[in-house]
């Protein structure tokens, strides 16, 4: 783990524990709804988490004191998104984070006054959340994680690690509209790759397991997991079975390279955490999410793990490795 997760985890303790407030409370405390479909005991949603709180205690909120933050954890279909996200705004917030597009899309449905961030799409206009990034017009304004060369992107570096593969299989969260699009790029780039595109649902753990065991029984296959709150809970399932069936697998998030996966590349959602809080702060001292514009991803990061290429037979070349920006060894 890295040393900037151990301070956020320890921060995170003292935010969550703390019942002194530390600044004088004028009028009533402040209230955000946070929807991050995480477990409540996985470290990376706390991550998150703390990384939210800690950016509002920076621009001089008391987590606890002026500021409430009610937190909604766990994952689960279409459904129990929809309930828990009514159960977050029937607290009345003030503001609240979606995290993810299940989340996006129940909160969209629930409420068209309570104005909303969030953490997801990889096409907010073609979504239906918004009406043009530089002005949202809505209730809704937040941070994207896609970008239209993505699929590409995946598909080169997963060949550079596994050139045998031709048949790249995907775990996607039916609920989650972004995995379509990222299945689409992923199939319009597969002919220059030379691979044919396969998909799962991968929301369950019988759905996952079924699917990695049907993959790494069969011949040439690779796997891409895109991000998604419900595949990422899950994500120590994924990277087991991918070990057991040695089967080259890119992630979207470095956490599941961390848990001992092989590589991955995607935006950095513990900053856009950061970022979020910096939007509730200025929705909730008076700004309007329509006027608020919904931001692209500025970079992507690609992290690998020489352990796990090393004990499945991968040879990540080093031309690749001069690209990463983290290397687990």
């Amino acid at each position: 783990m890295r040393r900037r997760e151990v301070i956020l985890l320890l921060t995170g303790t003292i935010l969550a524990s703390s019942t002194v407030v530390r600044a004088q409370q004028l009028g009533r405390p402040r209230r955000i709804g946070v929807v991050m479909l995480y477990p409540e005991k996985d470290p990376q949603g706390q991550l998150r988490s703390t990384a939210f709180q800690q950016q509002l205690e920076k621009l001089g909120w008391t987590v606890g004191g002026n500021l409430q933050i009610n937190f909604k954890w766990g994952t689960g279909d279409a459904n129990w998104v929809q309930s828990a996200t009514e159960d977050v705004l029937n607290g009345k917030p003030d503001v609240l984070l979606a995290n993810g597009d299940p989340a996006i899309k129940a909160a969209q449905r629930a409420t068209r006054t309570v104005p909303v961030i969030f953490i997801g799409s990889g096409d907010p206009v073609g979504d239906g959340l918004i009406q043009s990034l530089a002005h949202p017009g809505g209730n809704l304004t937040g941070f994207a994680v896609m970008e239209p060369s993505l699929g590409a992107k995946l598909l080169g570096i997963l060949k550079q690690v596994a050139p045998h593969v031709t048949r790249v299989a995907t775990l996607v969260n039916p609920d989650n509209a972004t995995h379509k699009r990222i299945t689409a790029l992923l199939e319009a780039a597969a002919p220059n790759f030379g691979v044919e595109i396969v998909s799962a649902p991968g929301r369950e753990t019988a759905e996952i397991e079924t699917a990695m065991s049907q993959w790494g029984q069969g011949l040439g296959y690779g796997v891409i997991v895109p991000s998604d709150p419900a595949t990422n809970s899950r994500r120590g399932l994924v990277v087991e079975l991918a070990a057991r069936y040695r089967l080259p697998t890119i992630y979207s998030l470095r956490s599941a390279v961390v848990d001992g996966g092989l590589m991955s590349y995607g935006v950095d959602i513990i900053e856009l955490f950061r970022q979020a809080a910096i939007y509730a702060d200025r929705i909730v001292k008076g700004e309007k999410p329509a006027e608020l514009p919904v931001q692209l991803p500025a970079k992507f990061e690609l992290v690998a793990n020489l352990k796990t290429a090393k004990a499945q037979g991968f040879d990540i070349p080093p031309s690749l490795l001069s690209t990463a920006d983290e290397v687990i060894e």
